[in-house]
């Protein structure tokens, strides 16, 4: 056996093993609790929401649409949801993870329900924009009023049609209507970014942040996410904002130069995006970054003068057609602000739950401005340092003077004035709000003070403070629930069953070209596919003289008015489901009008039957009828 050299160094021994359990430190069981439960919360709402969409039943929604079909196993998971992101953000926890998954957790349970319980997609403008697609992918090219009337404004702004065409053919689907359905969530992901990017510019502060991001999500129910060109240049235009408020802020009382020629180019892509997407979203961006170029920290007239620029090239070229058409209707419109708050003829809501749904929108955001008012006048520090933030959220007000936008220029002002809006109602919810410019300060002074706090014995906060504590949460939750019957209250003006896309597919595929189509309104799936070959009427958008007209006779008037389509070509009746709908809960005729008028097509010798199923119905105008008409 080998002797050990002196040199050797003699290894230590072994330590014996620990037999007694009592001298490992303890277990702190509740430090293991407070670590599991976002995910715990997080998991029972998830689970709760799947639970709920698997016993839903949307085959016959009432007058409030989604909000009384939903098992009320959602309403419990969105609870649990709001509540468990509630105590994650405001916990000691750091980092970002736990709120990002709530906030994605909630955007699923916000805008992917309709996409699992409804078989087809919802909203006669998505289909209307998946018609456009279609155009773009049979055509091959673009074409003017010559060929398309007033279609012919989607060829004059064709980057989102362009897009998702080459994007249909990318995926080798059949068409858009394949993914649409998923757009909501899709395009309300996409605003997480530069959402994050804004807020970050003025707080490090987490719960502040996220809080707002949450409550941007609750507040944004106008709608626009879905499958159209503003859905993305809404997302476009925060991109822009978020690099004009990081990059081209004043530091030091001077300008930031570096990296600017490249900032420059970033932000001209993304302006031309928007312009070649969209009319209104320019305006409003252009309206935006003029305002911040006005402020002594933004004094930078780069931004501003490019999207200016880049708007006017695009007007004066491939949108001069259209705007040449439509300028003296602009122009009259200009300063009407009482058409922003007027219902006009057909369109006021009626019935309980159009009413109900109505109002929880308006009290939705309503609640949101007075937060965010809140907010403003109680945290001074916060409204100093993010007063373009405050300048954004008021600098959309001026467009109500442009014009109704057919009705919808209170919505788009209100989505616009959100994401400002949203911060400063977050900063109403939270009870101290640092700023970067205090974060440091209020770092050293609870730093200096932890010694003081750790000797002075714990005292519990007074009733009073207790209840003001859970006060933010219900405010909260209360958005939250709110969210449902302002988005969804309308799906069942909104949502086609699967019979009544067969319907309409059935017509414009044997339809032949020159055809004429007549129907009560637009609120029908494919309602404008092959608009390049077809033509249509939609008599309840006729003044109110030739309604009634219609009323006393609907065979004979309605024969007279699709006599004039000459062979080979044929003139259609086609009465649908969603058509009784939005006629019902908007007017102007209710459903017994309606049906009234179906039931005289179907009597008429004028009339033959083509298709009829439980969601409508379609009537060809015999040719002889149309002979006798002349």
């Amino acid at each position: 056996m080998p002797r050990r050299s002196a040199d050797t160094p003699r290894r230590p021994a072994a330590e014996p093993p620990v037999t007694d359990l009592s001298d490992l430190p303890p277990v702190s069981w509740a430090r293991r609790i407070a670590a599991v439960r976002p995910f715990l919360a997080l998991s029972a709402a998830l689970a709760l929401w799947v639970y709920a969409v698997r016993h839903t039943d949307v085959s016959r929604l009432d007058d409030f649409g989604l909000v009384t079909a939903l098992h009320p196993a959602f309403w419990a998971g969105l609870a649990v949801l709001t509540t468990g992101f509630w105590f994650t953000v405001r916990g000691g926890r750091r980092g970002d993870a736990w709120p990002a998954a709530y906030v994605l957790g909630l955007l699923v349970m916000e805008r992917a329900t309709q996409a699992v319980l409804y078989p087809t997609p919802l909203y006669a403008w998505a289909w209307k924009h998946d018609a456009v697609v279609g155009h773009l992918l049979t055509a091959g090219r673009l074409q003017g009023a010559d060929r398309l009337g007033d279609m012919a404004v989607y060829d004059q702004w064709p980057g989102f049609f362009a897009a998702q065409a080459a994007l249909v053919r990318l995926l080798g689907v059949e068409d858009a209507a394949m993914y649409m359905a998923w757009w909501p969530l899709a395009s309300s992901v996409l605003l997480l970014l530069p959402l994050l990017l804004i807020y970050r510019t003025f707080t490090e502060d987490r719960r502040l942040i996220w809080t707002a991001v949450w409550l941007f999500c609750v507040a944004d129910w106008v709608g626009q996410d879905y499958f159209s060109p503003q859905s993305v240049a809404f997302a476009l235009h925060l991109g822009v904002l978020a690099v004009v408020l990081r990059r081209y802020a004043r530091t030091g009382g001077h300008p930031a130069r570096q990296g600017q020629a490249l900032w420059t180019v970033l932000i001209t892509v993304m302006v031309a995006a928007i312009v070649v997407s969209h009319q209104l979203t320019p305006a409003m961006l252009v309206v935006s970054l003029v305002a911040l170029a006005f402020t002594r920290r933004h004094r930078d007239w780069t931004p501003s003068a490019t999207a200016v620029v880049v708007f006017l090239a695009w007007c004066l070229t491939a949108a001069l057609p259209f705007l040449s058409a439509a300028m003296p209707e602009l122009i009259r419109a200009v300063g009407d602000i009482g058409g922003n708050v007027e219902a006009g003829y057909g369109t006021t809501p009626t019935g309980t739950g159009a009413l109900v749904t109505s109002w929880a929108a308006r009290l939705l955001s309503a609640a949101v401005l007075l937060l965010a008012l809140a907010g403003a006048v109680r945290q001074r520090v916060l409204r100093h340092r993010a007063w373009p933030l405050l300048l954004l959220a008021a600098a959309p007000l001026p467009m109500f003077a442009a014009g109704s936008y057919g009705s919808e220029m209170i919505f788009r002002v209100l989505m616009f004035m959100l994401p400002g809006a949203a911060f400063f109602a977050a900063a109403a919810l939270l009870p101290r709000v640092p700023t970067l410019a205090t974060a440091a300060t209020a770092a050293t002074a609870a730093t200096a003070g932890t010694a003081a706090a750790t000797a002075a014995p714990p005292t519990s906060p007074p009733r009073g403070a207790r209840l003001a504590a859970w006060a933010p949460l219900a405010v909260l939750l209360a958005g939250t629930l709110a969210f449902v019957p302002s988005y969804s209250g309308k799906d069942r003006v909104s949502y086609f069953p699967p019979r009544e896309v067969a319907l309409v597919r059935q017509l414009f595929d044997e339809a032949p070209d020159g055809s004429l189509v007549v129907a009560a309104n637009r609120n029908y799936p494919l309602a404008l596919e092959a608009y390049w070959r077809t033509d249509h009427y939609w008599f309840l958008d006729d003044d109110r003289r030739h309604v009634d007209e219609i009323l006393r006779d609907p065979a004979g008037v309605l024969a007279r008015d699709m006599a004039a389509v000459e062979p080979p070509a044929r003139a259609y009746f086609l009465l649908t489901q969603g058509q009784m709908a939005h006629s019902e809960m908007n007017g102007p005729l209710d459903a017994s009008e309606l049906r009234r008028v179906r039931d005289a097509v179907a009597a008429s010798p004028r009339f033959e039957p083509v298709a009829e199923n439980d969601a409508g119905v379609l009537y060809v105008l015999k040719p002889a009828s149309r002979e006798g008409e002349r």
